[in-house]
């Protein structure tokens, strides 16, 4: 392929071959490869998510060797053969390693897969049967999100082994069906999918925690710059520059407006123009000045701050409240009396892919955006609302998302794009880079909490205190839902009498605080589980049968009062552990026992939790559409966003199981917010069970009218074949032609849309009620080693039992739950985000392939009447066991009681020093 043999007369490019094909680029020899690849030759496979060399997303092999593309220039090229991932396969065959990818899992939202890929294929090009240290050195420099490293390592280990899947339908570890396009390199993810000609869009945003603002002659700005086209601020809005996830909290502006910004990062304006043009200009040559003010940086001062918005006194945005029996009489009256104050840090997401989108204006006037989101139709809402506009004027198609864990659900770059798009009458694009993706979105909430619990002589809880701060931010975001979700938890999955649990979200100048894996819940489970070891050992058992002997059994009130006849899954949890507890303990004290000596201290930590899937005590209805189509396919609209978790296959294989055909007889198709139902956000652990029993309801829909069509019984089997339906009952065969049949607007004979809502009632002034339909529930031990001199931890192994109802997928299961503990680990031990520090992924730590140890997964599958075929979520539940487990671990090992996360080395230390003082004292 040659872009330069098309010009004549044109100056010689830099040549070299990509893929075995010789190629000549004409950009600046300068330009990153990255560039090159992705703008002037269209192979969008390489992935841009740092352009630093931190990430290895845009790995690709030079001459053979990995290199990052993103930090080498295109003339280091020149004559030289670079290999992509899209040159992985031959003749549209999949390379092993790539099978391999595909049959273990190995690609969950697939934006570090190719970068994973070919950092592979040079290991294996160069080590035919690598050991794990080989893959784990070979693949250190490429980061991921989502799978918690362990399906790769097994997957490059095991690479030319084919796994067959075996069944069809619920229960079967069928690979994803998403998956061929995540190894090939050819899923389309938000910055692939705009036209070449598009126009770029960058943001002007503010560079201090609070400041005033102004703004110059723009237009004059752009007529003197060439190539810029268009400059926008808030007076350009259209409709409200206003917006936010829950409607009555919705605070936050587009753009900034009445001269002050109220966070590091808070956008001003934006510029439009050609992409070379707005790729090179500095922005500090815009006409913005900036005058620092002095920021409210704590929840503490906060609180005796001016207010950031005049309807919240105090800066308090929401307080969340739970309250069960006598609080007071109950600690007075308990044997043992366990508390402590703790601090967690901001907890940067962390998704390899950047925000990035496009927009522009169809052949019927109306605006679409594709783009990389959580919540297509929650999208199109704001947007509307932004550009003044009724809804269905804007039309949102959800790109492949490279992880989202929370923060896509917040719209970014949706509105900046409508408006670049209908100011321009051009189609617009916009790519955040890394730092400014961290200034810009939200964060996990930092919390400050004080916890008092209770037991009596026979390790029984009495009852449990909880006060929390939560750090908002600047704007709302989620911070009503994380009140009012944490009060609720803190308890942990345990029978508690007496109970009160309060939580405050706060405003501060910090970075927007939203939705983050969890909705603080792990937040709450570091000080509940931690104290909960202590109090075990202040009466005087262990630490495992402590938790048996309060977990919550069917039958028993939570603390909102709600009972559950069946499906409370925490007493398998830790059952499953009994075993694997009793060995790593007694291993444990046994090294320490004949290493006295050495600095190194090895330790057993436990970690439990629950967690309610869906919203709290609203609304929460998903709607699937799906049906036969005249060519005789089953097609099923799937709007449940798949961010990598899976539920493009999971809700598949729950439709195919009513419907009663295999999972890959089924066309799974996303469309857009036009065609495709509203299957609600991805978040809160909600889609396996809320719109997984959508897809059950319409699957079993469109079984019925088939049957019913074909006038045969309720046991008939179903079979797609040949653009035929055949129906087999006993002895008799009836088929179906659907050509024959009358067919409807989008190509459908038979059609159905079911929704589903949880049933939950609303919860009184003292938190009593039923917030949620159903619980997941998880229990996970640490195995670890301290250097007491250092304050390092090395993970030796992680147990993990998860209650998942029944595992609609168990592969899929397996991968959520190494990618959560992995997100939990980095929350333990290294992730604090600190504004205008850490706003890189060099400076801002998360674990690497090196850094995950072995993790076995122990599925415990306890059904819930109201799942689908008894099925529970389990996104969050997975990564809010970890860190307590590792800090409890911490203590075990070395006697330090860590309650400031994360637990860094110096924490360890200072710890370490503390509970030596106390142990001579």
């Amino acid at each position: 392929m040659s872009m330069g043999a098309e010009l004549a007369g044109h100056v010689e490019g830099i040549r070299f071959t990509v893929n075995d094909q010789p190629v000549e680029a004409l950009s600046d020899p300068a330009t990153r490869l990255t560039s090159v690849l992705r703008e002037e030759l269209a192979l969008k496979g390489t992935k841009v998510g740092c352009d630093a060399g931190d990430c290895g997303a845009c790995t690709v092999l030079i001459d053979g060797a990995p290199v990052c593309a993103c930090m080498t220039a295109v003339a280091q090229v020149a004559g030289r053969s670079v290999t992509t991932v899209e040159g992985l396969a031959r003749d549209g065959t999949m390379s092993r390693l790539q099978r391999s990818f595909l049959d273990h899992g190995a690609a969950q939202c697939g934006i570090c897969t190719p970068g994973m890929l070919v950092a592979a294929t040079a290991l294996l090009n160069a080590v035919k049967q690598p050991s794990e240290t080989q893959v784990q050195d070979a693949l250190g420099g490429v980061l991921c999100r989502c799978t918690g490293y362990r399906r790769i390592i097994d997957a490059v280990m095991d690479a030319g082994t084919r796994i067959e899947s075996r069944g069809k339908g619920v229960g079967a570890a069928i690979p994803r069906l998403d998956g061929v396009p995540k190894v090939l390199g050819t899923d389309r993810f938000g910055d692939d999918v705009s036209p070449h000609d598009a126009l770029l869009v960058r943001v002007i945003r503010s560079p201090f925690h609070r400041a005033r603002f102004g703004i110059g002659d723009l237009d004059a700005f752009v007529a003197a710059t060439p190539g810029l086209v268009a400059a926008f601020t808030a007076r350009d809005i259209p409709g409200q520059n206003l917006f936010g996830v829950i409607p009555p909290f919705a605070d936050q502006p587009v753009f900034a407006h009445g001269g002050e910004t109220r966070f590091r990062g808070e956008a001003v304006a934006a510029l439009v123009g050609e992409r070379e043009a707005l790729q090179d200009l500095d922005l500090a040559a815009v006409p913005v000045s900036w005058t620092e003010l002095d920021p409210t940086m704590t929840t503490e001062t906060a609180k005796t701050s001016e207010p950031m918005h005049q309807s919240r006194p105090g800066n308090v945005l929401v307080e969340g409240f739970v309250a069960r029996g006598d609080i007071d009489a109950a600690l007075t009256g308990a044997a043992h009396v366990v508390g402590d104050s703790f601090t967690t840090a901001f907890v940067e997401h962390g998704y390899i892919e950047p925000e990035a989108g496009t927009a522009f204006i169809r052949d019927d006037g109306r605006i679409e955006i594709q783009a990389c989101t959580q919540a297509p139709h929650m999208d199109r809402e704001a947007v509307a609302a932004i550009m003044g506009v009724p809804e269905d004027q804007i039309v949102v198609t959800p790109t492949a998302v490279g992880g989202g864990f929370g923060s896509k659900i917040d719209v970014s770059i949706q509105p900046i794009l409508a408006l670049a798009a209908r100011i321009t009458g051009r189609p617009c694009r916009i790519c955040y880079t890394r730092p400014e993706s961290m200034r810009s979105t939200t964060k996990r909430h930092p919390a400050r909490m004080t916890v008092n619990v209770g037991a009596d002589a026979q390790g029984k809880l009495m009852g449990l205190r909880f006060e929390g701060d939560f750090d908002t931010g600047a704007y709302a975001s989620w911070g009503p839902t994380v009140a009012n979700r944490v009060p609720v938890h803190a308890s942990g999955p345990y029978n508690i009498p007496a109970y009160r649990a309060r939580a405050v979200a706060l405003h501060t100048n910090g970075p927007v605080s939203g939705a983050f894996r969890g909705f603080g819940v792990p937040q709450a489970a570091i000080a509940q589980e931690t104290l909960f070891d202590r109090l075990a050992d202040a009466c005087g058992i262990d630490r495992l049968e402590f938790r048996l002997r309060n977990a919550l059994l069917d039958g028993q009130p939570t603390v909102t009062g709600q009972h559950f006849d069946t499906g409370v899954g925490i007493h398998a949890c830790l059952t499953a552990l009994q075993e694997p507890w009793a060995r790593a303990r007694t291993a444990a004290a046994q090294w320490n026992r004949d290493n006295p000596a050495s600095p190194l201290r090895r330790g057993v930590g436990l970690g439990t939790c629950w967690y309610g899937c869906g919203n709290t005590s609203l609304p929460n209805p998903s709607t699937i559409k799906a049906g036969l189509r005249v060519d005789g396919t089953v097609r099923l609209h799937q709007g449940a966003v798949d961010i990598g978790q899976g539920s493009n296959t999971v809700i598949t294989q729950i439709f195919a199981e009513a419907l009663g055909v295999a999972a890959t007889d089924v066309e799974m198709f996303v469309g857009n917010s036009d065609v495709t139902p509203d299957a609600g956000k991805t978040s809160a652990s909600r889609q396996t069970f809320v719109s997984g029993k959508a897809a059950m309801l319409a699957g079993l829909a469109l079984r019925e009218a088939l049957l019913r069509h074909g006038n045969v019984s309720d046991a008939a089997e179903i079979t797609l074949t040949g653009g035929k339906v055949v129906l087999r009952d006993g002895g008799a065969e009836r088929r179906l032609d659907p050509a024959t049949l009358p067919v409807d607007a989008e190509g459908f004979v038979f059609r159905v849309a079911e929704t589903y809502d949880p049933p939950t009632a609303p919860l009184d002034e003292n938190g009593q009620g039923e917030p949620y339909a159903l619980y997941g529930y998880g229990a996970q031990m640490v195995e670890l080693e301290v250097d007491s001199e250092l304050g390092t931890v090395k993970l030796r192994h992680i147990t993990a039992a998860h209650d998942v109802g029944r595992a609609i997928n168990p592969q899929l299961v397996q991968g959520q739950i190494e990618g959560g503990i992995a997100q939990g680990v980095g929350m333990a031990l290294m992730e604090d985000y600190q504004p205008g520090r850490t706003e890189n992924l060099h400076d801002y730590l998360i674990p690497t392939i090196g850094d995950i140890p072995e993790i076995e997964s122990i599925i415990i599958e306890v059904p819930d009447a109201e799942g689908p075929y008894g099925a529970k979520g389990l996104g969050e539940h997975v990564l809010i066991p970890t860190a307590p487990a590792i800090l409890n671990a911490i203590r075990d090992a070395t006697g330090a009681i860590v309650t400031t996360t994360p637990a860094t080395p110096d924490r360890i230390l200072t710890a370490i020093r503390a509970a030596r003082r106390t142990a001579n004292d």
